[in-house]
């Protein structure tokens, strides 16, 4: 697979990488060719755990039968079609389950889109546009929270809270005010906001940041009573990253918006939707003036909604939720340990995604890593473990083995 590297090198543009370190001479990239189940295979043969789930998106594991099996079918019949103007069975019936994953008579509108910033993007519009539809339209203005990180499209990428990812773009970002806890949102004029977007239990490239239990609760109950949409940003926590099908279900919460992407299709193909509800939907409709011009070449391509179709049956018929529940445990009792190494600052999990934050080195700890088996991606100096559901408890002791050897090797016992 020389060639491949080599081609690579030349032509490849690879997102969120120092281009100058990938093509170096002594650089030599793994070529993943093969995946089953946890398990990605490279062209040497080596097997590696995948430890993000394939940044975050892989459910069920790789080659799942009931998946693979839904894209051949769905093949069989077409490949995409557009969805302005036209419709498919598919996509109807996604947005039925979709809708039905929430209380009745809440969320109970879907829009399609491709990933989770224009899951984000579509929000932040529909919001906007509905406070300018019901002659409210000094309701401009988003609250997001420090740490936050909600896609790289312009308006996701406003709500950011990450300088590294962000700060560079600042002319261009639509008006948002950011705080980082509910005292500063209370000092806020809320007659000015349109909504408030929130990543629900976790904020993910925070470095796994774990929200205080009930501050989403209180979010909600601030929300209501100065009438401003809440958006929960369900792209990485929800399908059971936190052990319910949803994060905002643990404080029964239910948003006005939520956005989800990435284990959407089972992390198959790219597919997002945004949820909302009848209250948002009835203010667009009308003439021409009130439509949503917004959408995508791709929107609610089939073969990514037959694959989301068949992620949904596994849970039901797997009983993945309740499968998981042990597994969650187990993580937990595994990863204990780690709190006692010096070079490890702090271990957080939140149902089946945990952090072990290190003194320094994220990136050749995770490097380090791979000569034990397991592929994952550092933010900063958070190593994250989010391996898909179907990874066992030996893998998982794997996996952490793997971890606690790259961290000695890499900081010294």
């Amino acid at each position: 697979m020389s060639d491949v590297a080599a081609a690579d090198k030349a032509f490849v543009w690879h997102p969120f990488t120092q281009m100058a370190d990938w093509c170096a001479a002594g650089h030599d990239p793994i070529v993943l060719v093969e995946g089953e189940g946890a398990l990605l295979r490279d062209s040497l043969g080596r097997e590696y755990l995948d430890g993000n789930s394939s940044i975050w998106t892989n459910l069920h594991g790789h080659r799942h039968p009931r998946i693979d099996a839904a894209i051949r079918d769905q093949l069989g019949r077409v490949a995409h079609t557009s969805f302005l103007g036209f419709t498919h069975a598919p996509a109807a019936r996604l947005a039925e389950e979709l809708a039905a994953l929430w209380p009745s008579d809440t969320l109970a509108r879907v829009f399609f889109s491709d990933d989770g910033s224009t899951a984000i993007e579509v929000a932040l519009k529909m919001a906007v546009r509905f406070w300018q539809l019901v002659d409210r339209p000094h309701r401009q203005r988003f609250v997001a929270f420090a740490g936050a990180y909600h896609g790289d499209t312009f308006g996701a990428a406003s709500l950011g809270g990450v300088p590294l990812f962000h700060a560079h773009f600042g002319a261009w970002q639509f008006p948002v005010e950011r705080v980082a806890d509910m005292a500063e949102l209370a000092a806020l004029d809320a007659a000015t906001i349109a909504a408030v977007v929130i990543e629900p239990l976790i904020q993910g490239a925070a470095g796994m940041r774990l929200w205080p239990c009930g501050l989403l609760k209180e979010l909600r109950a601030w929300c209501d009573t100065h009438d401003v949409f809440l958006i929960a940003d369900e792209v990485m926590t929800g399908f059971g990253r936190t052990g319910t099908m949803f994060a905002c279900e643990q404080e029964e919460v239910v948003p006005d918006f939520v956005a989800m992407a990435k284990g959407l299709s089972g992390g198959y193909l790219p597919l997002a939707a945004t949820l909302t509800t009848e209250r948002v939907f009835a203010a667009f409709l009308g003439g021409p003036e009130r439509t949503l011009y917004y959408g995508h070449s791709y929107t609610a391509n089939q073969l990514a909604c037959a694959a989301a179709l068949a992620n949904l049956s596994i849970f039901r018929e797997e009983r993945t939720l309740d499968m998981l529940q042990p597994k969650i445990t187990a993580l937990g009792a595994l990863l204990r340990p780690l709190n006692e190494l010096p070079q490890v600052v702090d271990v957080r999990q939140c149902g089946f995604i945990s952090a072990i934050e290190i003194i320094g080195k994220g990136r050749e700890v995770c490097l380090a890593a791979r000569r034990h088996g397991l592929l994952t991606r550092p933010i900063g100096d958070v190593i994250v473990l989010m391996p898909p559901y179907c990874t066992t408890t030996e893998q998982l002791a794997s996996a952490v083995h793997a971890l606690d050897a790259a961290i000695r090797e890499t900081l010294g016992d």
